[in-house]
């Protein structure tokens, strides 16, 4: 029995009676159930032979009046929804980017039984020795900006990895145990900027910047650097 088939049974005892022929004409949770599973399937990216890596962020936006019957059932639903998709993930050898989150929106322009769902991926990150402090953040001529904060860089700079002894963890299965180094060299000059490269460890998928696979870059401010579905940007400011 598939992942869906299983969602339809365990729906039954969801929905039930007068409430469900209140589906009829609207969106049905297993419409959204399909379209979740279609999501993965179109955006599973190659990890390796047997495993694929997966969205794991899960937005399905729907009309008003979809959304207030939907929501009327309570987190069950989306429970239901995000157990489905893990079991349809291991059906198929896929692999989340994170733990699983699906959320139902409203969108004004979409009418009643029409929905889309919108997916991405994120992971966590951990700096070893715990978060930086603000005043060292300010203070910081080189940093990394990941998942909306910044990681203050000095010399000599930090290993970037899913493994306990990198510098920054980061918890993404595309992302090696030690992945790339981020190496940081002191200015030449009072207030000059810190030469920042990037270099690659021999890892798995490999590291790019600016969208270009590279082994070993020097980074300037702004430089987008990706390392498995994990993206973050070199900021510099002169001292």
């Amino acid at each position: 029995m598939s992942a869906l088939q299983r969602f339809e049974n365990k729906l039954e005892q969801l929905v039930s009676g007068v409430f469900a022929r209140t589906f009829r004409s609207a969106v049905q949770p297993v419409e959204i159930a399909s379209a979740l599973a279609r999501e993965v399937d179109n955006s599973a990216q190659i990890l390796s032979r047997d495993r694929r890596l997966v969205p794991n962020d899960f937005h399905v936006e729907l009309a008003d009046t979809d959304h207030e019957r939907l929501d009327a059932l309570g987190p069950q639903l989306t429970r239901e929804l995000t157990e489905m998709l893990r079991e349809h993930a291991a059906d198929q050898s896929y692999v989340f980017t994170g733990p699983v989150s699906i959320t139902l929106e409203q969108a004004d322009d979409l009418t009643t039984g029409r929905f889309r769902v919108r997916s991405a991926s994120h992971s966590s990150s951990r700096l070893a020795g715990g978060d930086p402090t603000p005043t060292a953040v300010r203070r910081a001529t080189a940093s990394l900006l990941l998942h909306g904060e910044a990681v203050p860089l000095a010399p000599p700079g930090l290993v970037l990895g899913r493994g306990n002894d990198a510098d920054l963890r980061i918890d993404d299965p595309g992302v090696s145990r030690r992945h790339a180094e981020i190496r940081v060299e002191a200015p030449q000059e009072p207030d000059g900027e810190p030469r920042v490269s990037v270099i690659d460890l021999g890892s798995t998928n490999g590291v790019s910047v600016n969208g270009k696979r590279v082994e070993q870059a020097r980074l300037t401010d702004g430089a987008t650097i990706r390392i498995g579905t994990t993206t973050m940007s070199l900021r510099l400011r002169q001292g």
